[in-house]
């Protein structure tokens, strides 16, 4: 089994509710599944942890996220 010292220039993308003003309630390498993941909450938003940046914005709407 290899080391994982080779994993820390991983991007990384980061679920974060309330327009990115809120808690990050998921974190993944995967953009694709981080976008998915946001849309379970409306008004969240998927950014760059490295550098901030938002990558994606959800607009889902209250009767989508409570679906």
């Amino acid at each position: 089994m290899g080391c994982a010292c080779g994993n820390k220039n991983r991007q990384t993308f980061e679920v974060v509710t309330n327009g990115g003003s809120g808690r990050v309630v998921f974190s993944s390498t995967s953009k694709p599944t981080a976008t998915t993941v946001s849309g379970r909450y409306a008004g969240s938003v998927v950014r760059d942890k490295a550098t901030g940046d938002v990558v994606h914005t959800n607009e889902a709407t209250e009767e989508t996220a409570a679906k």
